[in-house]
């Protein structure tokens, strides 16, 4: 039990000695205590104190024959082995431990000082250390250490070995260990060893250090190998470490999951990915279970090797294993998805990764972004760039070159460029994709200038020009059609390389719009001797050139030499092309059982060879062609496509020509394609053509669409006479026009005052039963209101909702008016409330028209709360979208208050209408002007004529009336005389407001002044208003 003691008291810490106090009592002696960064040693001896029993455990044991003595030796033996493990930063040193007086003195004499080792150890590990200051060979270990001979135990020399920094001190000191007389050859000592080799990189050393291990008869644990694997992985050599794992393997021993995660990573950094797969697999087929570490490192090899299923398999049995994933993982796996295209997985996993309060990196916000600006979700990505705000994740230049291009996608060129400027200031403006960004948003918003600014910012910033770079900016260059500049910027591209089909294409595209036809074809010949590798653009570009210049030689050799290449197999335009143009009869390839057949033509090559043909004149060809293709099943819609594909591209000489000789073959196109090419005629104000057209198309067909389409011909180009002959023949020959038809011709009747007309028609449509829609019956309300029929008006209403045919706004509008101007004022509040009744949204002109009304009759309250229910369903006036403010809502109000002598009620609308941004015209203040007037107001008349002169909008002639009528009615004779004098330069010859002059002249006795301005109005023809009266109460300016 002494030996016991003796040892386990090498393992404590100085007690803590406290002086006695000269007043205290004697007391008996107590035990010391200790204190440390560990629980209390549960297995001291106990100080025989019978005063202080030790307590009972939770979980009592039975008591043993040795009085437990074994268990305690076994117990402190692992004890031990915990603080030998843990030595360095991880010490452990116990606490709380009871010492008897015996122990305590043992203690003392080895003058441990709370240190875990005893001076003697420590003295020796200072003694080897101080050797680093030395050189190779000036000294001599035997030497240095003969006073410690003897003096340590194995596990001594141990820990002193354990303790040195300097390999070649722990080189010698492992060869002076050998030859003392406690050395025993062991695993522990060995593996110190390695571990110290290893950390330096003298692998060499470590490499014979294992073999003398091997030759000592020490067989290599878990640790000792671990230790060779982790050296060879830090120095990175691989290759010997997969040999020296084999010999591992066939040894049986298996390394720690710590090793293999050492291992993976280390092939991994080198980008061994296949290695660490196969490594990954052995450690599963071991056994060993992986741990989030090595989890983290192999689905990232499997994701950089091109495994994507494998790295998401990983990925969810590390979810199922209780790992949560890091950042970098759902980071690399997002970015993976995106590649893929697998976009509702990446979006699954970013969604998966916020949930568990990750916070994403700016490289995985990056890769989201290029995500939802693939898939054209800008919404999504202002959003994601908000969040990032939101939670302070840094924002580099590549993120903001994404926003800059969303913002260009959207068309916010003006945010594209704030954050743009915003970059800049802050310093993060170094890559040219950033600069080239924000130039191609410049252009596609047409505006080449800016985009030439920013490529010469990034000039002066002495950013190297990429191909890319001048490519951007040769676009800048043909945008703005300048064209040395563009040939200039072309040459310095070419001599960076081969240049790419775009550029050519470009430049060629430059050539063609300036009309510059001799350099287009010439840089042709250059590009096809340069052999530029042609994409499909350029393709049809210079084949859109010779077919349009009718150069069938040229087109017949280019499309050649296209094909050879061997590039365009599977290019539907391009074999197309060339199957018209060199199989000698179509009819064998429009053939059923042809290769290729008129489904699958493409239209545009068709289109082309037909343009090249026309061009060159060669109509026999032409005619074969369109022959062939007619007979053909389903040619008819492919000739009708071509037509419309002319018309779309504004080529409606093309267009007609096709059409001429399709009839000539007596077969007509579908009434769609006849149609658009009415349509462009009447658009190009070619009425003739579209005459021949539809005479041709109308023998054969009855279409209603084709009747539509002339009769609106004939309205649009002003012949109206013809568009109503047309209607009524067509109707006499039982053609069953269309409510389009009808609306055309009965609003142009209208609109030319012809209503007896468009009463007729609409008579006709009813007694024929046309099918009518909403927007026919509106426009035969509409007419017959223009005509003053408001008995008939009300009778198509009624017809409607007899028919079944749901009204609209319009038709809520339009027959309020009816009723209004019929003096059926309960009809129409009728009307507008039945629009509530069916659930259509009012909007502001159905309640300007009831307001309006509403004026006209002296209904002012009806007219305020009406106008209060408008502001209240949030209509606010005068600010229809899509239009300019038309406050003609507010001057209903105005009246319906002024004509009940409501001033100040109509002044406080107009009051609400400046607060609202709207400002008042003319029109409103002349509206109170003589509601002032009429009543004598004259000094708030002033007032509200001086707010219209400052206001800057001035007052018109019919201000001017009104404030002179109201001077005159008053008998404001000075200040009429001054208002006249003021604006007789500006109001032009206007009969009243001189006829006031001359009337307020003689009042004054200003007779050769009222001569004068009765001589300038003879002189013009205007006579003189006699009827003019003078108030009876005559008031002077200072009066008022």
């Amino acid at each position: 039990m002494e030996s016991l003691s003796s040892c386990r008291s090498s393992s404590f810490t100085s007690p803590l000695i406290l002086p006695p106090l000269a007043s205290a009592p004697p007391k008996s002696p107590r035990t010391l205590l200790c204190y440390c960064s560990v629980s209390p040693d549960p297995w001291s001896l106990s100080d025989g104190n019978p005063d202080r029993p030790k307590p009972r455990s939770k979980n009592p044991k039975n008591p043993l024959s040795d009085d437990n003595a074994r268990r305690i030796i076994k117990a402190k033996a692992r004890y031990l082995s915990v603080l030998r493990r843990n030595q360095g930063p991880r010490v452990q040193t116990p606490r709380w431990i009871k010492r008897s007086p015996e122990q305590m003195v043992q203690y003392l004499q080895d003058d441990r000082n709370g240190h875990l080792y005893g001076k003697h150890v420590l003295a020796a590990i200072k003694t080897v250390r101080a050797l680093s200051a030395r050189g190779e060979g000036e000294y001599d270990m035997r030497a240095v250490m003969a006073s410690f001979v003897g003096k340590l135990s194995f596990r001594e020399m141990c820990v002193v070995l354990k303790e040195q920094k300097g390999w070649r001190q722990v080189r010698d000191f492992f060869a002076w260990m050998k030859l003392q007389l406690s050395y025993r050859p062991s695993v522990v000592v060995y593996t110190i060893v390695l571990r110290i080799y290893g950390q330096v990189g003298k692998i060499k050393l470590a490499e014979d250090t294992f073999l003398e291990m091997l030759e000592a008869g020490c067989e290599p644990d878990e640790v000792a190998c671990g230790t060779m694997l982790c050296t060879y992985a830090r120095w990175g050599r691989h290759k010997a470490m997969r040999s020296f794992y084999s010999a591992v393997e066939e040894r049986g021993v298996v390394p720690s999951v710590a090793v293999f995660n050492f291992m993976l990573s280390s092939l991994q950094k080198k980008s061994l990915h296949r290695n660490v797969i196969d490594l990954w697999r052995k450690m599963l087929d071991k056994g060993v279970t992986p741990n989030a570490f090595t989890y983290t490192v192999v689905i990232s090899s499997f994701a950089k090797d091109g495994h994507g299923d494998e790295a998401f398999k990983c990925f969810y049995e590390m979810k199922n294993a209780g790992f949560v994933p890091e950042e970098v993982t759902y980071s690399l796996l997002i970015s993976l998805s995106n590649k893929n295209g697998n976009f509702e997985e990446a979006v699954c996993l970013y969604e998966d990764m916020r949930s568990r309060g990750i916070v994403p990196s700016n490289y995985t916000c990056a890769s989201l972004l290029t995500l939802y600006y693939k898939r054209g979700d800008y919404p999504k990505a202002l959003s994601l760039f908000s969040e990032m705000d939101k939670y302070k994740i840094a924002v580099d230049e590549v993120i903001y070159g994404l926003l800059i291009r969303i913002y260009g996608k959207l068309g916010l060129h003006e945010e594209a460029e704030k954050t743009f400027k915003e970059v800049e200031q802050l310093g993060l403006l170094r890559d040219e994709k950033t600069y080239l960004t924000m130039a191609q948003v410049h252009l596609s918003s047409g505006n080449p200038a800016k985009a030439l600014s920013v490529v010469e910012l990034m000039k002066a910033k002495e950013v190297l020009f990429s191909r890319f770079a001048y490519i951007v900016l040769l676009q800048c260059y043909v945008m703005e059609e300048d064209l040395d500049s563009a040939e200039a910027t072309f040459q310095a591209l070419s001599k960076s390389g081969s240049c790419d089909a775009g550029s050519c294409n470009d430049m060629l595209n430059l050539y063609i719009k300036l009309g510059l036809m001799d350099m287009a074809q010439h840089f042709i010949s250059q590009m096809r001797k340069d052999q530029i590798d042609f994409d499909d653009e350029l393709v049809k570009a210079i084949l859109r050139f010779y077919c349009r210049r009718g150069m069938l030689r040229d087109a017949e050799l280019f499309i050649e030499d296209i094909v050879a290449t061997g590039s365009f197999e599977n290019n539907k335009f391009v074999q197309t092309f060339y199957t018209i143009m060199h199989r000698e009869s179509m009819e064998q390839k429009i053939a059923p059982d042809s290769s290729l057949n008129c489904h699958h033509l493409d239209l545009l090559a068709v289109e082309l060879i037909l343009t090249l043909y026309m061009a060159s004149t060669n109509c026999q060809k032409m005619e074969e062609l369109l022959r062939s293709l007619l007979e053909s099943a389903g040619g008819l819609s492919v000739a009708s496509k071509l037509i419309n594909g002319f018309v779309k591209g504004g080529d409606a000489t093309s267009a007609e020509n096709l059409t001429r000789k399709i009839v000539k073959l007596c077969c007509i196109t579908d009434d769609e394609a006849i149609t658009s090419l009415i349509g462009q005629c009447t658009e190009n104000k070619n009425l003739k053509n579209a005459e021949e057209i539809f005479a041709g198309a109308i023998a054969t067909s009855s279409g209603t669409s084709l009747l539509n389409s002339m009769i609106n011909a004939y309205v649009k180009c002003g012949k109206l006479e013809d568009a109503y002959l047309l209607y009524v023949k067509a109707v006499e020959r039982g053609h069953d026009l269309s409510a389009v038809a009808s609306s055309i011709i009965v609003n142009a009747l209208t609109n030319a005052g012809k209503h007896q007309e468009a009463e007729s028609i609409i008579h006709k449509s009813f007694e024929d039963n046309f099918e009518l829609d909403t927007v026919a019956y509106n426009t035969f309300i509409k007419a017959m209101l223009e005509a003053g029929k408001l008995n008939f008006a009300a009778n198509i209403y009624d017809r409607m909702l007899s028919m079944g045919v749901s009204p609209s706004i319009q038709t809520i509008n339009t027959m309020i008016s009816v009723y209004a101007r019929g003096q059926k004022l309960a009809k129409a509040v009728q009307m507008f409330n039945t629009a509530h009744t069916w659930g259509l949204l009012l909007d502001e002109k159905a309640y300007m028209n009831l307001i309006s009304f509403y004026g006209k009759a002296g209904e002012r309250q009806e007219a305020s709360l009406l106008f209060s229910k408008m502001q209240e369903e949030g209509i606010k006036p005068g600010t229809e979208e899509g239009c300019l403010p038309d406050p003609s809502t507010y001057l209903s109000l105005i009246r319906a208050y002024t004509e009940s002598s409501k001033i100040s009620e109509a002044e406080e609308i107009l009051r609400s209408m400046k607060r609202k941004g709207i400002s008042p015209s003319c029109a409103h203040l002349n509206v109170l002007l003589s509601a002032f007037a009429k009543v004598g107001m004259m000094k708030q008349a002033e007032r509200v004529f001086k707010e219209l002169t400052a206001s800057g909008v001035g007052p018109d002639a019919a201000c001017y009336r009104t404030m002179l009528g109201g001077y005159l009615n008053g008998g404001y004779v000075e200040e009429g005389i001054s208002l006249f004098e003021q604006i007789k330069e500006c109001v032009g010859l206007d009969r009243f407001v001189w006829s006031v002059g001359v009337l307020l002249y003689r009042i004054t006795g200003m007779k050769q002044k009222a001569e004068g301005a009765l001589s300038i109005m003879s002189s013009h023809g205007i006579s003189l208003i006699e009827n003019l009266e003078v108030g009876s109460k005559l008031k002077t300016s200072s009066s008022l």
